[in-house]
């Protein structure tokens, strides 16, 4: 884990009221400062113990993708936390009838303590953060998934019980999921290999602002359109779906361009033998994935599942706290 400089209460205090857009606006300090508050959290849970840190507090969640594990989780979240969850379809809202970003923020600002949005596009996501004045946590964006990230490295941590120098293999498409884990990887000092099919790369200018944080915390972050390359000798194999929300008419083109790199015994034999397997969910069993290895002894798919809600919590007596 990254050393803290100042103290917990320090860095606590500097988040307050922050929006979570992408893991590069926070530093590696902050980044695990939320990890270990949210480890806290799920021991304070598991002991029956439910602090009410979000009394009066309410959370708007506004929807433009489907959701399962980030809607409960966040809406169970801040019942636990003592405080409130409204559901918003944004076909539901004036903003899906044509009312500006910039007067939907500010009306959102007048009502709520905080706005949690899984949405299409992360520039509007920025443009409703820029006219909210309560923080404005991304749920999910075409190019972020931060919360993910920090439930993926939650599981890592309580599993192999540290995550500097653990060598994580991100396998598939170079997408939302890969971009904010393999930030959030650099920030840990992780080593980080991503295997994408030609055209489907992670982004150039994100890869080297991961480099550039991976490096400056022991860390490092390769690519590759080799999975077994990827995989070698890794303590963490990773996967997301080939055909995400919105590229349906894009599956049978990615099936044929991904068919080299599902996760199987085969591939995962290049891992080391402790390796964990992890997935965001919902998964194509068979697909991006076998189901020998998504059901076998070194999946760890539920319990990242589960960490969605204690790294959800952390984010929210953070920033709304």
């Amino acid at each position: 884990m990254v050393t803290y400089k100042k103290t917990n209460m320090e860095i606590a205090n500097g988040l307050k009221g922050k929006d979570l857009l992408s893991l590069l606006d926070y530093t590696s300090e902050e980044v695990a400062f939320l990890l270990d508050f949210a480890n806290d959290m799920k021991q304070e849970m598991l002991a029956g113990h439910m602090p009410p840190l979000l009394v009066g507090k309410t959370l708007g969640m506004i929807f433009e993708k489907h959701s399962t594990r980030t809607r409960i989780s966040f809406e169970v979240g801040m019942i636990q936390l003592g405080g409130h969850a409204m559901f918003m379809n944004a076909r539901d809202l004036q903003i899906g009838r044509g009312e500006s970003v910039y007067d939907t923020g500010h009306v959102f600002s007048e009502y709520l303590d905080g706005v949690m949005i899984r949405a299409n596009s992360h520039e509007m996501v920025k443009e409703l953060a820029e006219h909210t004045s309560v923080p404005v946590i991304n749920g999910l964006t075409d190019i972020f998934h931060p919360c993910q990230a920090l439930a993926d490295l939650l599981t890592i941590l309580e599993v192999k019980g540290s995550l500097a120098g653990k060598k994580i293999a991100y396998i598939g498409d170079g997408n939302n999921v890969a971009h904010s884990l393999i930030i959030a990887a650099a920030h840990m000092g992780m080593h980080a290999a991503v295997a994408t099919p030609v055209g489907f790369e992670y982004d150039a200018d994100l890869l080297l602002k991961a480099q550039e944080i991976a490096t400056a915390n022991g860390g490092s972050v390769v690519t590759t359109t080799n999975p077994v390359e990827a995989v070698k000798d890794a303590d963490v194999v990773y996967t997301d779906v080939w055909t995400s929300m919105g590229q349906e008419d894009e599956a049978a083109a990615r099936l044929e361009a991904f068919k080299d790199f599902q996760i199987n015994d085969e591939l995962v034999a290049y891992a080391k033998k402790d390796y964990m397997f992890l997935h965001c969910l919902p998964a194509h069993r068979e697909e991006e994935v076998a189901t020998s290895v998504i059901d076998g002894p070194n999946s760890y798919v539920f319990q990242q599942a589960g960490n969605r809600l204690h790294a959800q919590k952390a984010v929210l007596a953070t920033l709304l706290g």
